[in-house]
């Protein structure tokens, strides 16, 4: 469980703000704010495994010597980026159904 708490503390402060419930509701109607923060949340935790899976292999890699700390800062940046659209995607997906 150490690991994966220090998984989460290399993915720094950036990462709050990707899984934070409120910032991509604020754009739907105040009445479907609730139910797309109840989505947003159901995302974050279907992503919960892969996410950690990323952050374990990046932190063997850079304990290897494999990556050094300007790229795993970037490689986390990316990832971030990504993982963040992919889900805004989604929930874009699941409330057009709402």
């Amino acid at each position: 469980m150490t690991a994966l708490a220090l998984v989460f503390i290399l993915l720094g402060a950036s990462w709050g703000a990707a899984w934070a419930a409120d910032p991509p509701c604020d754009k739907y109607p105040v009445a479907k704010q609730p139910k797309c923060a109840e989505i947003w949340k159901v995302l974050n935790q279907e992503d919960g495994p892969s996410i950690a899976q990323f952050g374990l292999a990046q932190l063997k890699r850079r304990e290897e010597g494999k990556i050094n700390a300007e790229q795993h800062l970037g490689e986390n940046m990316a990832f971030i980026k990504q993982s963040t659209e992919k889900r805004l995607a989604r929930l874009k997906e699941r409330m057009a159904k709402e």
